[in-house]
């Protein structure tokens, strides 16, 4: 009896039990990403990638969700199953799972959508057991910027029907897939149809890479601000430029002095970030070729030994959608993974 009631305590102890809700925001929820933390705890996000991470005893879990609007897709990860769900609109008390085993579960919660798609909140998380310490995430720490195909964009296609936000999956994007493969934290800087100088419409007066890298979410016409010191990165890595071109090859002084002057706004930020610029998967033919002589002159001219040039292979896509598939952001992963670890040595 004495050795069951040792283990009883034991058992408590370490479960950390609590049956009170916690905010988003609690030290029992680990969190990745750019986000905005309101004042009561919960937590704003746009960006895809952005994950909560929590442990838990109980036999169900719910979080009390606000989304802006019908496009807010998540995936919740409940003892790394996952499931594809659809945040409703306004505020809501959303089941996260249930009917589970008693006893000790782990929870991811990764948003799968894109800012012009929407906003979600995440601000409180309830079960019938009790709370465990928050998961440790990796030291290592990646930095992606990007467009839609960082964003992991249209890679769940549908043939017949048409594209939405439920398409995308940045899990399997290849920033996420590389970060899970150096044991890594990652954030997913991205915005879809945005370049560094223009969007894919040629439009200069909408964000672009260089106004979106500072902010925790770029939603118009009121941005938040990003805290560079909120988030240290290793590694960056540039893969911008598709949206660039859509409309024709820019003028070369124009790009590549837009480009040193990110390069060198990131040198500043990060001090300690090694920097890899890369033209991505969609271009071919000219106009990689041109993205490709711009990244090298924007590397020489800049001359820091922490900037350089990693290779991209061009990926084609399919029939139904010109983003990279499911299986081609695998591919675009094994690319870049042997250039990222000897670039850091890990």
């Amino acid at each position: 009896m004495r050795l069951r009631a040792m283990a009883l305590l034991l058992a408590a102890l370490t479960a950390n039990v609590s049956a009170a809700p916690i905010a988003a925001s609690d030290a029992h929820v680990a969190r990745m990403g750019r986000a905005q933390v309101a004042d009561d705890g919960g937590v704003r996000f746009s960006y895809p990638g952005v994950s909560f991470y929590l442990n838990f005893d109980g036999t169900r879990l719910s979080a009390v969700t606000q989304a802006s609007g019908k496009d807010s897709y998540v995936d919740v990860l409940i003892d790394g199953v996952p499931r594809k769900l659809r945040l409703e609109a306004g505020r809501q008390n959303t089941v996260l799972a249930e009917g589970l085993k008693p006893g000790p579960h782990v929870a991811e919660i990764v948003n799968r959508s894109e800012t012009w798609q929407g906003t979600a909140t995440l601000l409180s998380f309830d079960t019938d057991g009790g709370w465990r310490a928050a998961p440790a995430l990796p030291g290592r720490k990646l930095m992606v910027l990007g467009d839609s195909v960082t964003c992991g964009a249209s890679m769940e296609r549908v043939a017949g029907e048409k594209a939405d936000a439920s398409w995308a999956n940045p899990r399997a994007s290849y920033g996420m897939l590389l970060a899970r493969r150096l044991d890594a934290q990652v954030q997913l800087v991205c915005y879809g149809g945005r370049g560094l100088i223009r969007t894919w419409e040629g439009k200069t007066n909408e964000l672009n890479l260089a106004d979106y890298y500072g902010m925790a979410l770029p939603t118009q016409p009121d941005s938040v601000p990003w805290d560079q010191r909120d988030y240290r990165p290793d590694a960056i890595i540039v893969s911008i430029g598709t949206n660039d071109m859509t409309t024709g090859i820019p003028e070369r002084d124009e790009y590549v002095g837009a480009y040193l002057s990110l390069v060198r706004r990131l040198l500043h930020d990060h001090p300690q970030a090694q920097i890899m610029l890369t033209e991505g998967a969609i271009l071919h033919s000219e106009k990689q070729a041109a993205l490709h002589s711009y990244i090298a002159d924007t590397v020489r001219i800049v001359a820091d030994p922490r900037v350089r040039a990693i290779a991209s292979t061009h990926y084609p896509g399919d029939a139904l959608d010109a983003h990279p598939t499911r299986e081609q952001h695998a591919g675009m992963a094994d690319d870049l993974l042997p250039q990222v670890r000897a670039v850091m040595h890990w």
